[in-house]
């Protein structure tokens, strides 16, 4: 098949954003206070995490991104609107909340190697989040595409709404989930778990027939057009009425998976907005999932890299 143009798709992301702050050094001995390795570092390197990566994504592969969410009023939120202010084809309204912290995740990595991660966060204040619903509304009409990336940390309290507007627009609403409350999901076009996330709301399973029934029934339960589980080195499944398509994985070296379901779904997002129907919407997915998993920390995947890897 062949990419259709990115160009024109415009898509609205609403979720939590997050700083991704990497401690890159060496360990050459343990610590004389306790068991463990000094870190001497070397390098600090920042990226956009959550739903902030997934904007940059959505701009790696040269479509445009309206990103809504929320920042504590501190260096860390300034951080995140200048690095996406230079990713470019990112509007990033970024709403300042006095009361709370930006997240932050700070990993300590020596030889490629996660030695800790430390998390500071805290809960957006409920008027800075309605606010927020008030500018969805605003923006809604302007995108071919909504993007849910929820990530837990509260900044999708009104997300039943969120959807509800979205669809009565005639928008299609892509959401990539968290917790155990699906409920809450309830009409959205289409939803992500992984594997894990799955397993955690419809139970376990020992057979693909297993899965499909158990995939199928939170599918109807919740009216979604379709549900993706993205099921790591077994590739993703995609659940419609009276329909399963299975794409293997396509990683040729698994480095790091953290952000490749920000990946997915950034990229689902850019081919439906720019024409594309589902199952080659899947297809490209996966394709862009295995150039990301290749790469350290939080990456994004370019239009040429998703080429490169289809062999054209």
């Amino acid at each position: 098949m062949k990419l259709p143009s990115f160009d024109k798709a415009r898509i609205l992301v609403v979720g939590d954003v997050m700083l991704d702050r990497y401690w890159f050094g060496d360990v050459t001995r343990i610590s004389p206070e306790a068991p463990v390795p000094v870190l001497k570092v070397s390098r600090v390197e920042e990226r956009p995490g959550g739903a902030a990566n997934v904007a940059r994504n959505i701009a790696s592969l040269g479509a445009h991104c309206t990103l809504l969410s929320v920042v504590g009023a501190d260096e860390a939120g300034e951080c995140l609107q200048r690095l996406l202010t230079e990713q470019g084809r990112v509007e990033a309204m970024l709403y300042r909340d006095d009361s709370i912290s930006t997240i932050v995740k700070l990993r300590a990595i020596a030889r490629q190697q996660q030695l800790l991660r430390i998390d500071f966060e805290t809960q957006p204040s409920h008027e800075v989040l309605q606010a927020k619903l008030a500018d969805f509304r605003q923006r809604l009409p302007r995108c071919n595409v909504v993007l849910l990336s929820d990530y837990g940390k509260g900044g999708l309290t009104h997300i039943a709404e969120m959807i509800r507007l979205a669809r009565a627009a005639g928008k299609p609403v892509l959401v990539d989930p968290k917790g155990d409350d699906y409920a809450r999901y309830h009409g959205a076009t289409l939803l992500t778990p992984n594997r894990s996330e799955f397993r955690d709301v419809a139970g376990g399973w020992k057979t693909e027939a297993e899965l499909t029934a158990k995939a199928q029934k939170l599918r109807a339960e919740l009216e979604l057009d379709a549900l993706l589980v993205t099921r790591s080195e077994e590739g993703m499944s995609l659940f419609r009425a009276q329909e399963v398509l299975h794409e293997p994985t396509q990683a040729r070296e698994v480095f790091d998976v953290s952000g490749a379901g920000d990946t997915v779904i950034a990229t689902l997002a850019v081919m439906l907005a720019s024409g594309a129907n589902m199952a080659d919407a899947v297809r490209i997915a996966n394709r862009a999932a295995g150039v990301v998993v290749g790469k350290l920390g939080t990456a994004v995947v370019s239009r040429e890299e998703i080429l490169e890897n289809m062999g054209e």
